[in-house]
């Protein structure tokens, strides 16, 4: 089968033959109908030689969805032809974070190897994908495959961001959202649907900006200097009651911090390696500072249902898989308005 992968530190990745996986005992083969293009990938692509995790080659892919095409021994809860989405974060299935469903934070997958596809395991960006657990897998339900892809992460992670939010985005609350891209733009439309709150978002360009408007913000700021006194004046000098920075920089962070309402929560989803100092005098007072990770499995099962319901959709471009690495490119640059999504089987 073709599957794109990232084979030596520091070069670009690129469609390669390799077999057709075969599923073992309780795995779960997937013919792959879509596969998200993020980020992450490009940050996991920068690190140096003696900083990097994970075996060579690797095929990329953390966001999946596909049609369940065999199944190993024991494998119950789904069946041939069945639409599925792909929950990205594996854990260990026994710990008490797993049995919560929080298998992002499962307490024992690092010291047992475990992996996400695309993060360390053979990942969705390839014909086929193989899936340790059918626990991992979620109905589609009439979903679109390139509509419902990206929603495994840039619906689930900032879905999971918000919901922790949500005591404090009451009515006459401010939300600022800072990254209007891939993540971005769902946060909006999320912020939009759980919570009545007045909803600030900043971006870099007017064509980041023009799509943050279309997809629900009340105001947007273009992302500088001065965007910090801005939010603060759109706020009466109040300052927002949370921030969801999804650029994750030193200089999205500073803004952050500085935009945050007494008693707001700053969450960091970005992984752009900035850090917001929190101390006595550092930031307003009681200001909440988190970096979550994904989500549980039970949040995407709620993301899913919300993307049904026609309250969350996410604005995608479409290639083939011969096309991903060009895609990738385009992403580093700044080229992709929305998400990025392959279709390795279209």
């Amino acid at each position: 089968m073709k599957a794109l992968q990232y084979r030596a530190i520091g070069a670009a990745p690129e469609v390669v033959t390799v077999p057709d996986p075969e599923p073992g005992p309780g795995q779960v083969l997937l013919k792959v109908t879509a596969a998200g293009v993020c980020h992450s990938d490009i940050a996991v692509m920068s690190w140096p030689a003696d900083q990097f995790p994970y075996d060579l080659p690797l095929t990329l892919g953390h966001e999946g969805v596909g049609t369940v095409a065999a199944m190993g021994a024991g494998v119950t809860g789904v069946q041939e032809g069945d639409a599925v989405a792909v929950y990205g974060p594996w854990g260990c299935g026994t710990c008490a974070k797993c049995a919560e469903g929080k298998e992002n934070y499962c307490l024992r997958a690092a010291d047992l190897g475990i992996h996400p596809p695309g993060l360390g395991t053979p990942g969705a960006m390839a014909e086929y994908l193989l899936v340790d657990d059918a626990r991992h897998l979620v109905p589609l339900d009439g979903l679109d495959p390139v509509a419902a892809v990206p929603l495994t992460d840039a619906g689930l992670t900032p879905y999971h961001a918000i919901k922790r939010s949500l005591p404090k985005l009451t009515p006459g609350a401010t939300a600022v959202v800072i990254g209007t891209g891939g993540l971005g733009h769902v946060a909006i439309q999320l912020l939009r649907a759980l919570t009545p709150a007045r909803v600030i978002a900043l971006d870099v360009s007017e064509d980041k900006l023009r799509l943050a408007r279309q997809v629900g913000a009340h105001e947007t700021v273009l992302s500088d200097a001065a965007a910090a006194d801005a939010v603060r004046e759109l706020t009466g000098g109040t300052g927002a009651q949370a921030v969801f920075d999804f650029v994750g920089a030193e200089p999205t962070v500073a803004t952050a911090g500085a935009v945050a309402a007494v008693e707001a929560d700053v969450t960091l989803v970005g992984i752009g390696g900035g850090a917001l100092p929190v101390g006595f005098g550092r930031q307003a007072f009681e200001v909440s500072v988190s970096a979550p990770y994904w989500g549980s499995r039970g949040e995407l099962i709620e993301v899913l249902a919300l993307a049904r319901s026609g309250a969350v959709s996410v604005h995608t471009e479409t290639f083939s898989l011969d096309e991903a690495p060009e895609a990738y490119e385009r992403l580093h640059h700044g080229r992709i308005n929305g998400r990025a999504v392959i279709v390795p089987n279209g």
